[in-house]
């Protein structure tokens, strides 16, 4: 006999939560999962948890993301022609002129409009990708996924969980939306 498919209709349907993740200590996507399944457990208990539908679907170390930019970037940067290449096609297609791709960088980096300083562009990367030990934090983002009705539940249980491990963790909610795509291109782009 084969299997039928569920009709739309008594599908369960879900919703995907976009998590801003401050940690002391640097987190894996396991002991993530264990995170979020102790503090909603802790709230609801289990009957209860087992009812959202929790998945953690995607997992963003934002710090390795950051290396990686900072060490190829610096060090590669001399003028406005650097900064120019880069950006995609795409960024400068869509920008009117070079004076947009300028105002995204800071004014510290621009020199009467002509040139760019190296010296300062490395000043100005190495605060905006700041080593993570002066920060004082590990820094993540991910997109876990439940079940409809079942969010501001979550949201109030990840709230809730300052501490896990004995090591101190913020989890914030930073957006909802109806698909994977659309939950990384509005809050994690």
């Amino acid at each position: 006999m084969k299997l039928k498919i569920l009709p739309p209709s008594l599908r369960i349907n879900n919703h995907y939560l976009t998590l801003d993740i401050k940690s002391e200590v640097k987190l894996n996507k396991e002991e993530l999962v264990s995170a979020i399944w102790y503090a909603c457990i802790r709230l609801y208990g289990e009957t209860e948890t087992s009812a959202f539908n929790l998945w953690l679907m995607r997992f963003y170390d934002i710090d390795d993301i950051i290396d990686m930019h900072s060490e190829n970037d610096i060090e590669n940067i001399d003028n406005i022609d650097d900064i120019i290449d880069m950006h995609s096609e795409n960024d400068i297609g869509n920008m009117d002129n070079i004076d947009d791709i300028i105002d995204m960088h800071s004014e510290n980096d621009i020199e009467d409009n002509i040139g760019m300083n190296s010296e300062n562009i490395k000043d100005r990367y190495d605060k905006n990708f700041q080593n993570i030990d002066d920060l004082g934090y590990y820094y993540f983002k991910a997109i876990l996924r439940c079940q409809r009705g079942y969010e501001d539940k979550i949201r109030g249980s990840l709230a809730m969980l300052y501490k896990y491990n004995n090591k101190k963790i913020a989890i914030i909610t930073v957006g909802i939306s109806g698909t994977i795509v659309s939950s990384m291109e509005n809050f994690i782009n």
